[in-house]
């Protein structure tokens, strides 16, 4: 009798130690810097991201929130030396939700596998399988993309 009752509350134990592991881990993934995307704040009717931010060659994940829907973008600095902004939605693929993710130079959409090298992303490269283009004003200082060009690219999302 004392060796099920040990079993039930070894399981007992296990389960519970397993549920605080996935919660711990979904909390995480809330927190700032912990997910894909750090979440901005949109000031005067644009988002302002710090050039120095973005410029490692690295892609970078941001969502706003509007309307209550998240519209999910990426920033990244080409080949070319350029700073470089999308919707992290494919033109085509948006549907599946699934986005990109980048390897070496190149973004790739995570439904189709298409591969996109960083420095044609751009008003160029609009229109099939690309990632959605989301205009942008880059200073020597700062990104900046309006509210409103944002929310035009909510119907990805």
């Amino acid at each position: 009798m004392v060796c099920k009752c040990r079993k039930g509350l070894k399981s007992l134990l296990l389960v519970t130690l397993l549920l605080l592991m996935a919660a711990t881990v979904a909390f995480a993934f809330n927190l700032p810097g912990m997910g894909k995307y750090d979440k901005v704040k949109p000031v005067n009717g644009s988002v302002t991201i710090p050039v120095s931010k973005v410029s490692d060659g690295k892609a970078h994940f941001f969502k706003i929130v509007e309307g209550g829907k998240e519209i999910n973008f990426f920033v990244v600095k080409g080949s070319d030396g350029i700073l470089h902004t999308a919707f992290d939605a494919c033109d085509v693929c948006y549907r599946e939700k699934k986005g990109y993710e980048q390897l070496g130079d190149k973004m790739v959409c995570k439904n189709c596998g298409m591969k996109f090298a960083s420095a044609r992303i751009g008003a160029a490269s609009s229109g099939g399988c690309n990632p959605s283009h989301l205009p942008a004003k880059i200073d020597a200082a700062n990104v900046s993309i309006t509210v409103d060009d944002l929310k035009a690219g909510g119907r990805f999302f």
